[in-house]
């Protein structure tokens, strides 16, 4: 057995390091370096040096939209950049006291962020799970109610889900950003080795999320949702994109004006990270 173990032993660490090529070759093919932008391009934000985790489980929080990109807007006027950076922020406030938990923004302020800089930012801070908040539009507005969605790399699970993945794709347009196409059978190959246990996580994570909302606020889904969100795409952080609300739906505007509601909805989405947490700490100290 000994001798077995020997021989074992290099295969292993050849798995492992096989493992860490995958993941930086996924970095380098899917980070924001493989975005390119056309001439006139917006300056990518000064991000500030990152600070040390001291042990903590680091959730970055990513508030939608923001600076010339005001998200959906209401029958009243109401941006969802200003809306979903409220919500944030009280997320941030709800979790500032938990003694494991640290929570960061990719912005505080109203300013644009393109997609994958916002991918790139939590990896930059070592997140352990990255959630985008948004309060969405629709053609019709009649449409209501809360979703979670994570990433699907084999299409849509919905039509809805397809339409808002399109829709927050094109986000960066307004800012002239112009996403270079990559090799298509290289991503999806990369995508299958690296992102299949990110995406479990991630629908364990939207799971959570749901539970926690559910008793809250009206489910546009019961379920998690999937589809190609370019914010989502991060090879090895747990992300979920939260629709809180249809801003584009009268009634639900008007929630979304309201601080009360703001923080209701903010609430159930902090028990659902807390749990998630709190699952996956388990998990990890059966395996240690």
């Amino acid at each position: 057995m000994e001798v077995l173990m020997k021989k074992l032993s290099p295969l292993k660490r050849l798995v492992n390091r096989r493992q860490l090529l995958l993941s930086g070759l996924a970095l380098a093919v899917l980070s924001p370096r493989g975005v390119l932008a056309r001439e006139h391009t917006i300056k990518p934000v000064a991000q500030p040096a990152k600070p040390v985790s001291n042990g903590k489980f680091i959730v970055m929080i990513d508030p939608g939209h923001g600076g010339i990109d005001s998200g959906a807007v209401g029958e009243e006027g109401s941006m969802e950049k200003h809306v979903v950076l409220e919500i944030a922020g009280t997320i941030r406030q709800l979790l500032n006291d938990h003694p494991h938990i640290e929570v960061r923004l990719t912005r505080d302020s109203d300013h644009f962020i393109p997609l994958y800089q916002r991918v790139e930012i939590a990896s930059q801070h070592g997140a352990n799970l990255f959630m985008s908040i948004h309060a969405d539009g629709y053609t019709s507005p009649e449409a209501h109610g809360a979703s979670v969605f994570a990433l699907s790399n084999r299409g849509a699970t919905s039509a809805m889900a397809r339409y808002l993945s399109e829709r927050e794709n094109a986000a960066d347009d307004v800012a002239g950003l112009k996403v270079q196409e990559k090799d298509h059978y290289l991503q999806q190959i990369l995508f299958d080795l690296v992102q299949t246990n990110t995406i479990k996580n991630s629908l364990t994570l939207g799971k959570h999320v749901l539970d926690k909302i559910r008793p809250v606020h009206h489910l546009h889904s019961q379920h998690t949702e999937q589809a190609a969100f370019a914010v989502l795409k991060s090879p090895s952080i747990p992300s979920v994109l939260v629709e809180t609300s249809f801003i584009t739906n009268p009634a639900e505007e008007k929630l979304l004006g309201s601080a009360v509601f703001r923080h209701k909805i903010a609430t159930a989405i902090t028990a659902g990270i807390v749990n998630y947490y709190n699952e996956s700490a388990i998990h990890n100290r059966r395996i240690s």
